[in-house]
């Protein structure tokens, strides 16, 4: 377990308090991260903090600002954007409990592992743990960190419990502004008869160990290729043409894909990349 938690407290349930410890329940190890060097020096490059017009600036001139229209912002201190940040609570009060389908994964944004403090709050942690897997509900409340109110969502995972960071309503955009214009029309039977089957020969348990961003992989052979290489050499690697989507001109037919599938036949899609034959153009007569 890590040596630091995210946030330490209690988990408050009517006159109950659950003294708890808040770990972060992801990583960005995956993530490849670069930084800009200059060549010939091979010493990374820095940024900075200039005014157009004026060149580099005292760190001491620099104040945040918000723009209220094209050029024009409103000057704040740092000490007056201290004054207006949350006080950080201890407690994380449980206000509400909704369905647990009833919060759209689109509010979702970060998860956090939730663990009982002490050997004391063990009990109180597994009655709210179980209470909240029968009743299948998630309990909501606002966090206060590092000066801002955070919503929140917990719900239970395995022996333990979960907390989810959920975004505010006014981050989230109405997904019928991008669905509205799409038709009302229900699916052909046959058609999607065909889809169904084909959802259920492929399913199966979700183990996430299976699947790898094949592009952070391939970055790291490629930097384990230029680490084994004298120093200063480049390393010019073939790369494979692969084509990046579907090209050319062949259409499918939707119910005949449907059924190579799924495994009943159809005709034979054409193959990929072979156009129909042009016949020549006429050849124009000399005047």
């Amino acid at each position: 377990m890590p040596a630091r938690a995210f946030w330490q407290g209690q988990i408050k349930l009517a006159l109950v308090s659950i003294p708890v410890e808040i770990y972060p329940a992801t990583k960005s190890g995956a993530a490849v991260s670069f930084r800009q060097i200059h060549e010939p020096t091979g010493k990374p490059i820095h940024y900075d903090k200039v005014v157009t017009g004026v060149g580099p600036v005292d760190p001491d001139e620099i104040l945040k600002g918000f723009e209220i229209s094209k050029g024009n912002y409103v000057l704040l201190e740092q000490d007056e954007i201290e004054a207006v940040k949350i006080e950080s609570r201890k407690t994380l009060d449980l206000v509400q409990f909704v369905e647990a389908d009833a919060i759209d994964v689109l509010y979702y944004e970060k998860p956090y592992f939730v663990v009982p403090a002490d050997d004391l709050a063990e009990e109180a942690y597994a009655v709210l743990r179980d209470a909240l897997r029968q009743t299948k509900k998630v309990g909501l409340g606002q966090l206060s960190v590092r000066g801002r109110e955070q919503l929140v969502s917990l719900k239970p995972c395995g022996r333990g419990m979960v907390l989810e960071v959920l975004r505010y309503a006014d981050e989230v955009t109405k997904a019928q502004t991008y669905f509205r214009g799409l038709p009302d029309d229900t699916a052909d039977e046959d058609m999607l008869d065909l889809a169904v089957s084909i959802i259920d020969k492929r399913t199966a348990p979700f183990k996430p160990e299976e699947f790898h961003d094949r592009y952070v992989d391939a970055l790291h052979r490629l930097i384990d290729k230029k680490k084994k290489k004298a120093k200063g050499k480049r390393i010019i690697e073939e790369v494979d043409d692969e084509p990046a989507g579907r090209k050319g001109g062949n259409v499918i037919d939707l119910m005949a894909a449907l059924k190579k599938s799924a495994g009943e036949g159809g005709r034979k899609a054409p193959a990929k990349g072979k156009a129909p034959a042009k016949k020549a153009a006429p050849r124009r007569k000399s005047a």
